[in-house]
């Protein structure tokens, strides 16, 4: 599910910006100390964990999209350090500062009192992704948690170590070099992994979390206000119910979904970065104009005036921005859509026929059978699939990059001279050959490999007779054997002498593994069936099973038989934008080589998609879908474009959704039946889907 899905993290963005901007402005000081403390000291401070989750739940682990948030967030820090310059030299905050002084600025305070996010939130993503990448998940959030108990002790609970010398000493010996504890070291990283925890996790029910977050708000409120009572607070941005708060509060909202306006994120950004440069402007303004009293005096004014402001000002500068940053919407012109909940659902359906000891192996080589390798990461993630294949090194790069933890099995044979590459990304290699073998370990690169056992299929692999040369593999240095497995020539055909030659291939596989056991080796991971292996032989001995085309919910071929079916669900939709409508009279031709000749008074539609996006130019002659109606395709399909004849569709309009592959109303186009028509099988439609159709996650 794309990032603005998420309709309820979106809106909380907003309402996040200005509870930020209650914190500097207290609104309720003119009428209740109290009050405020509970709205500025402990309700306003879920904002800033908020934040640091939404980064966790969008960025943590992925590679790709860490580098470039830490590359956006260093310039907005550079930017924002350089806007409030000059309000630091006319307050006189540089004179006499130190190189020591400097640094704390520059890498914890922020240089501002509202600026400190910046760079904890830089800190914290590097540190976050530090200990996930070391530790797992689990590791990293305990971890995690220590570092936030031993923050709390220079926070909140600062009163409680005035009586432990050693304790107090190594506490200000902190806050000496950091200023404060809530910084990127003892505050982000906790919520930015448990908001990447609920990404990857399924949520708690959201009556749950409602109920849940009640009571640890009530929790929170009654452990601030004892701690104010007992005046135990050197500062009060951490408490022990924050974490729990946040949990709660985050899960629920990334429960509530829908489509929200793109601009929520730089909106927030902006209220956030310039609340305190329009405080001092309204303060300015209030002392010129006489109305000190009702816009700063007055808490409920200033705060009303600065949100106003603040807003009006942001607003502007983002609709000034739109005009140099616009983006072509992804439905423009032809996309591919993936049903994300359905891809999900699939995973678990293949999961559930797995024996006890068996895990799945995601196959996503080919930008994961043209789904989309990225998305595909996130969503299995969330299952907990940790084990994955691809076809080359580069894909398998792709993949931890996007995220994937785990063992990443490259299927192909990787030149020795990239083995930069297989180490770099902690990839594991297959073997295919005793030579093939040699040739790695004498790159001197620690590599892990699986052996693949050719069983008859004769494509790639080391026999299965040759058990010296398997051998000879586990004990040549720089290797680790971690796994061994071969692949089903005929697993996906019901014939009696098709299913023969399978079982034999397994008991062949089984048998090679057993004379290795017998020499002493350990032969790891053991895995012979792909999606058919699972469909149709679900009772092998393994402990993995690669699943590709399966995930994707659907058959190689319609007419391909299977000894179980667990429900599976097509997960792709290949849809188009009407370009262009046009009337052409009875006897007109159209289209190259005026293929389309019009018996009748004729209304074509112009779709922008083509063989270059993997509409195979065999398909004229087939239909779509518009409006709930066939459109037969009329004439050549070209490189770009097609033309429909949309005569029966009703009124068609430039802009009108046009489905190659789906449901429209009540029809539908299946993958299986397009490559039918075209001579073929989904695997190959769906991996030459072209790069510029834009893989959208619903």
């Amino acid at each position: 599910m794309s990032a603005r899905n998420y309709r309820g993290i979106d809106l909380f963005r907003i309402a996040a910006a200005f509870l930020v901007v209650a914190i500097h402005t207290s609104p309720l000081a003119s009428y209740s100390e109290t009050a405020d403390f509970i709205l500025t000291r402990e309700i306003a401070r879920t904002a800033v964990p908020f934040f640091f989750m939404t980064t966790g739940f969008f960025v943590l682990g992925d590679f790709r999209r860490t580098k470039a948030f830490l590359k956006k967030t260093a310039l907005i820090y550079a930017a924002c350090v350089a806007l409030y310059l000059p309000v630091n030299v006319y307050a006189g905050r540089l004179d006499g500062l130190t190189l020591g002084g400097l640094f704390t600025q520059l890498f914890f305070e922020g240089t501002f009192y509202h600026l400190w996010y910046l760079p904890a939130a830089l800190l914290g993503v590097l540190l976050a992704s530090f200990l996930l990448d070391r530790l797992g998940l689990k590791g990293a959030l305990a971890a995690a948690a220590a570092l936030y108990c031993a923050g709390l002790l220079g926070d909140s609970y600062y009163g409680l170590i005035s009586n432990v010398p050693p304790l107090k000493a190594a506490v200000n010996a902190a806050i000496s070099v950091t200023g404060y504890t809530r910084n990127g070291i003892f505050f982000a990283p906790l919520f930015l992994l448990l908001g990447h925890r609920i990404k990857i996790s399924a949520a708690p029910r959201p009556t749950f979390s409602a109920a849940a977050l009640a009571v640890s708000g009530a929790l929170l409120i009654a452990e601030g206000l004892v701690l104010r009572h007992f005046s135990l607070q050197y500062h009060d941005s951490m408490y022990v119910f924050l974490p729990v708060v946040m949990y709660f509060l985050f899960a629920l909202l990334s429960t509530v979904h829908g489509r929200c306006p793109g601009w929520a994120a730089n909106f927030s950004l902006l209220v956030y970065v310039l609340h305190p440069a329009v405080i001092i402007a309204v303060r300015g303004a209030a002392r010129i104009l006489g109305l000190w009293e009702m816009l700063v005096e007055n808490s409920v004014g200033h705060y009303a005036a600065v949100c106003a402001a603040t807003g009006l000002i942001s607003a502007l500068l983002l609709l000034i921005s739109r005009r140099f940053t616009a983006k072509a919407s992804p439905f423009s012109r032809a996309y591919v859509e993936v049903d994300t909940a359905a891809y999900r659902r699939n995973a678990r359906a293949l999961m559930s026929l797995l024996p006890p000891g068996c895990r799945l192996m995601a196959v996503l080589k080919s930008n994961a059978y043209g789904l989309g390798a990225e998305q595909a990461v996130q969503a299995l993630r969330a299952e907990g699939v940790e084990n994955w294949a691809v076809a080359t090194a580069s894909e398998g790069a792709a993949l931890r990059k996007y995220g994937a933890l785990g063992t990443i099995l490259v299927l192909g044979r990787t030149p020795s001279s990239d083995i930069g590459v297989l180490t770099r990304y902690r990839l594991t290699q297959t073997v295919v050959s005793l030579e093939y073998a040699r040739e790695l370990s004498s790159m001197r690169r620690r590599v892990d490999v699986h052996i693949k056992v050719d069983t008859g299929m004769h494509r790639l692999g080391i026999a299965w007779t040759d058990i010296d040369a398997m051998d000879a593999v586990f004990s040549l240095p720089h290797l680790r054997v971690t796994g061994m497995f071969t692949h089903f020539s005929s697993a996906d055909s019901a014939e009696n002498s098709a299913a023969d030659f399978t079982r034999g291939q397994a008991e062949r596989f089984f048998a090679a593994a057993s004379a290795l056991r017998e020499r002493g080796h350990d032969t790891g991971e053991l895995h012979t069936q792909s999606s058919y292996g699972l469909l149709n032989y679900p009772d092998e001995r393994c402990t993995l099973v690669r699943a590709g085309i399966a995930l994707c919910g659907v058959k190689s071929s319609r007419s391909d038989l299977t000894e179980r079916w667990p429900g599976l669900e097509p997960v792709l939709s290949l849809r188009a934008r009407v370009s262009e409508v046009r009337d052409i009279p009875a006897g007109e031709g159209a289209g190259y080589d005026l293929a389309f000749r019009a018996e009748r008074p004729t209304v074509l539609a112009a779709v922008p998609i083509g063989y270059a996006d993997g509409i195979f130019r065999c398909l004229q002659g087939g239909y779509a879908l518009i409006n709930g109606h066939r459109a037969p395709v009329a004439g050549r399909i070209c490189m770009d474009q097609l033309l429909v004849d949309v005569t029966e569709c009703g009124s068609v309009c430039p802009g009108d959704t046009v489905t190659f592959i789906g449901r429209d109303g009540g029809l539908e186009i299946t993958a299986e039946e397009l490559t039918e028509r075209s001579g073929t099988i989904t695997n190959e439609l769906f991996s030459r889907l072209g790069p510029r159709l834009p893989r959208v996650w619903r």
